[in-house]
């Protein structure tokens, strides 16, 4: 008998301690802010299949007014590379350069798939242009068709470029 109460005692001890619920995030999800994060992830992808696009064409040979893989010109690839993601570029550097949001000297705003453009002339205006491909403190990495080189990354440490960066224009 001491044992059958002892037993009636714990199972009512654990039956009136048990939550009626079970444990849930309190917080539940935002619609808007899960639409937020779904466009961010999209937008995400699509920097990335650009990139990959720009990265497919690395070793090209430079073609003035180039637009496919027998030759590019700087223009002629990032057209192609937005083309092939259903994006529309004008066709030049100097035309790119003032579509999306031109961020101008503001380096530490670069992010990965922002056209970077340079004035590489005597003229003193926008004529070459590369996609952005990586963002660190104090250096940006892009792929470009390079007169002399062909389809590469190159880096704004580098001298020539450094010397020579005019704005970085967000387009996406």
């Amino acid at each position: 008998m001491k044992h059958f109460l002892f037993l009636v005692l714990v199972l009512t001890f654990f039956t009136a301690c048990k939550s009626t619920s079970p444990i849930t995030n309190s917080k539940k999800a935002d619609p808007k802010e899960q639409s937020i994060q779904s466009e961010k992830r999209k937008a995400q992808r699509l920097v990335e299949q650009l990139i990959d696009a720009a990265a497919e064409n690395i070793g090209v040979k430079y073609r003035y007014g180039g637009t496919t893989k027998s030759g590019f010109d700087c223009s002629g690839l990032m057209v192609n590379i937005f083309d092939s993601n259903e994006i529309s570029l004008p066709r030049t550097s100097i035309q790119q350069s003032k579509h999306g949001i031109i961020l101008d000297h503001e380096q530490e705003k670069a992010k990965k798939g922002d056209l970077i453009f340079f004035k590489t002339n005597r003229n003193r205006q926008i004529n070459h242009v590369g996609i952005v491909i990586e963002v660190n403190e104090d250096e940006i990495k892009f792929i470009h068709a390079s007169t002399s080189r062909g389809v590469l990354i190159s880096s704004t440490k580098e001298v020539y470029y450094k010397t020579r960066f005019a704005q970085l224009n967000r387009v996406l």
